[in-house]
């Protein structure tokens, strides 16, 4: 169990709304991403995020446009 001080100072990563805990992970209230808790540890890292349905990553997306195709390093 995360303590209320703790997810009060929370937010999600990408979005940057308030998030609030469901069993074993911290979701956004907004985007709706579901963040891991491991050892009573909250991983607030986007890689580590479970998409919600039928969502894509906003942050593969933001990669794939960084670079314009076929002017790849």
């Amino acid at each position: 169990m995360i303590s209320k001080e703790l997810l009060a100072i929370l937010a999600c990563p990408l979005c940057k709304e308030e998030v609030h805990q469901e069993e074993d992970r911290i979701v956004c209230e907004a985007c709706g991403r579901r963040y891991p808790i491991r050892d009573g540890i909250p991983v607030m890292l986007i890689d580590e995020a479970e998409n919600p349905r039928g969502a894509k990553n906003n942050a593969e997306s933001k990669d794939e446009s960084a670079v314009p195709p076929g002017e790849e390093f």
